[in-house]
């Protein structure tokens, strides 16, 4: 099944299969510095094409830098970013130490650790820009730890991402509030539910969801895999729930959709009535685009569901490093958080902390925050950690093996 996402995987297992690498010395220049040296490059972003929402606006975000900054942005759709970091380290294999294709790419967890491990960032960089500063390191502590990895200032916070569950509250009464309890509404409702195809991140994290839930040693997940044989006792229940749960599943579980994008489309085409959101604004501001019935709504799981920080990363031999410094804080602005912040935009939450706003700023956070497909923060529920990317890795392995056609 999917060929190049398969190829993308592998080489992904192989980065991190090698051993630890050393990072290239870098020299960081300063803010006034870069922002001289950024005006007239070209920044190539590879970041994830999957949603028109979040390539609208990447798109605004090139318009605004070149405005402001005279830098050209390149939105470098992806399916994987696996594909990036392979290509990367390809370029390292190859001896190519600057010039290289990927100036900025969008990544956290297993991607973040298999670039860091490889000496394959740049920086530290982060402590240089400017509104770095503004972020809520206390209140938002995956901010400075992506996946139990510690940041040490080689990739920049631009967003924040919680499971929860969407469902058409016109089809769907009592909703499932945990794991096991899927299973027995999949049960229930044979064919109205589904999860994306590992490695797509939203279905990969469903993956981690259920692991957490039903694994005995729930605590072993925040450590790398310490073997083979650990982690096949630690993943059977996952597995034999999974056999349970997929034919059960829309179209008998034989297939899946490709992306989280194209299962909330089954949600919308009423082909499913509950489908995964990584985004706990995803169903107002789809609802606003018109991209879900006005009658959708939200739903988190009662032990609480996993959140995380997405982030930009700049790659150790990228050609435009000053430029990426400038776009990578420039997303962490205030008029730039605000606006993905909107539910008629994108309604990814700020990694900002509102304290420490101008009173002006604060007020861009503020508008249009009330919606009826839209939770309170407090309830949300907990946030579960997510497990070592090492798990990840594996678990995906595991799934195409025993589930890909």
């Amino acid at each position: 099944m999917h060929g190049p996402r398969r190829l993308a995987l592998l080489a992904l297992s192989a980065v991190l299969l090698l051993g630890a690498a050393e990072r290239p010395r870098a020299q960081v220049p300063g803010w006034d510095q870069a922002l001289a040296k950024a005006r007239g490059q070209s920044v190539f972003w590879n970041a994830w094409g999957g949603d028109e929402r979040i390539n609208a606006y990447i798109a605004w975000v090139g318009g605004r830098v070149a405005e402001d900054y005279g830098i050209t942005l390149r939105h470098v759709k992806l399916a994987d970013t696996a594909d990036a970091v392979a290509r990367v380290l390809a370029e390292k294999a190859a001896g190519r130490a600057a010039g290289g294709s990927v100036d900025l790419i969008w990544i956290n967890g297993e991607n973040f650790a298999a670039m860091k491990r490889n000496g394959l960032l740049f920086g530290p960089f982060t402590e240089r820009l400017p509104n770095y500063r503004l972020v809520d390191f206390e209140g938002k502590p995956t901010t400075r730890i992506d996946f139990t990895v510690p940041v040490e200032g080689l990739e920049a916070p631009w967003g924040m991402a919680k499971i929860n569950f969407v469902y058409d509250s016109a089809r769907v009464g009592a909703t499932p509030r945990s794991i096991p309890a899927f299973l027995d509404w999949a049960a229930a409702h044979p064919g109205r539910f589904t999860y994306p195809a590992p490695p797509d991140f939203v279905g990969s994290t469903f993956l981690k969801q259920a692991l957490i839930e039903l694994t005995s040693e729930p605590g072993l997940l925040q450590k790398p895999v310490p073997s083979d044989a650990a982690f096949a006792e630690a993943t059977a229940p996952l597995w034999a729930y999974l056999e349970a749960l997929h034919p059960r599943l829309w179209r008998g579980g034989r297939i899946f959709p490709a992306t989280g994008t194209a299962q909330i489309q089954l949600l919308d085409d009423g082909e499913v009535d509950i489908a995964i959101s990584f985004y706990p604004s995803d169903a107002a501001s789809m609802i606003l685009n018109g991209r879900l019935p006005e009658s959708a709504r939200v739903f988190v799981l009662d032990r609480g569901t996993i959140g995380n920080t997405h982030f930009v990363a700049i790659p150790y031999n990228a050609r435009s490093k000053e430029g990426a410094m400038v776009v990578a804080n420039f997303l962490m602005s205030p008029e730039a958080q605000a606006r993905k912040q909107s539910l008629e935009t994108w309604g990814d939450q700020t990694v900002l902390a509102m304290a420490k706003l101008a009173p002006a700023d604060r007020r861009r956070f503020e508008a249009g925050a009330s919606h009826p497909a839209l939770l309170a923060p407090e309830a949300l529920g907990p946030t579960l950690l997510e497990p070592h990317p090492s798990w990840m890795t594996l678990i995906e392995a595991e799934w195409l093996r025993r589930f890909s056609n």
